[in-house]
């Protein structure tokens, strides 16, 4: 399916003391199922509003949302968020918080050894299932993250959504992640946006990427086709021509914007 999610002229606006506040000017993106798409942009150029919309969080105040045919108006389980905050629940451990998504989705669908053996299989994905009896406080950083994600994959949604899902891990950890993800991507073909600072993250882990302009009335400025082929080795594309070309594309954008934030 060509168009599995389209934003159409999404503008949003907010209200102010000082009057409204547009975010968000005229958004339009095509997404393909099992795409990975990456949005990359200065602190403040909405790609978390972008974000928010998709998920049902906000409402467009123009434009809208479709998946699969269907207009997006609110939150739902076909949708999952995964935070730069794990937001695991510190009392329950890692297989209860992965339960509890499970049993909310999944309810009168899946009895209590089918619950048990998808919960399990998406600790597995996330390589987590030694430590599916330990609470978030037992945890690492990366490994509360993973558990985030093993969440929100449990609910077998039709697109992933990732807010800066690394941006709070060391670099060591945050390339692990980096890897599990693409791994996980290749095993379920699923349909990926994930917002980013991270250039090199960006161009390592996306099929495109989308880069906004500068708020306010931020919009899509450039779109950049990642044309490398997967799996994707970090080690083995540091010294590729075409990898460094995408890279620099990004900076480029990326230095452009913060010299003229006015650009187009």
């Amino acid at each position: 399916m060509s168009n599995y999610l389209e934003l159409s002229q999404v503008s949003i606006e907010f209200p102010t003391p000082n009057g409204p506040f547009k975010a968000l000017d005229k958004v339009s993106l095509k997404i393909s199922e099992g795409e990975f798409v990456s949005l990359i942009g200065h602190s403040g150029c909405g790609k978390s509003t972008v974000l928010n919309i998709i998920a049902g969080l906000h409402q467009a105040t123009e434009g809208g949302v479709i998946l699969k045919g269907k207009e997006v108006n609110e939150p739902g389980p076909d949708r999952a968020v995964v935070f730069q905050n794990h937001s695991l629940l510190p009392w329950l451990s890692a297989y209860q918080n992965v339960e509890l998504a499970v049993n909310q989705v999944f309810k009168g669908k899946k009895n209590k050894q089918e619950s048990k053996e998808w919960i399990e299989h998406n600790l597995r994905l996330v390589h987590m299932q030694h430590a599916k009896d330990k609470r978030p406080d037992e945890i690492s950083g990366g490994m509360k993250q993973r558990v985030g994600i093993a969440r929100a994959l449990a609910m077998e949604p039709e697109v992933l959504l990732m807010d800066e899902p690394f941006g709070a891990l060391d670099a060591l950890t945050r390339a692990h992640l980096q890897d599990s993800l693409m791994e996980i991507h290749s095993d379920l073909n699923n349909t990926v946006i994930m917002i980013t600072h991270d250039v090199d993250e960006a161009v390592l882990l996306s099929d495109r990427i989308v880069m906004m302009t500068n708020g306010p009335a931020a919009s899509i400025g450039e779109i950049l086709n990642v044309n490398l082929a997967h799996p994707r080795n970090r080690l083995e594309l540091a010294d590729n021509a075409d990898y460094n070309h995408y890279r620099a594309e990004v900076l480029r954008f990326l230095h452009q914007r913060q010299r003229n934030p006015k650009a187009a």
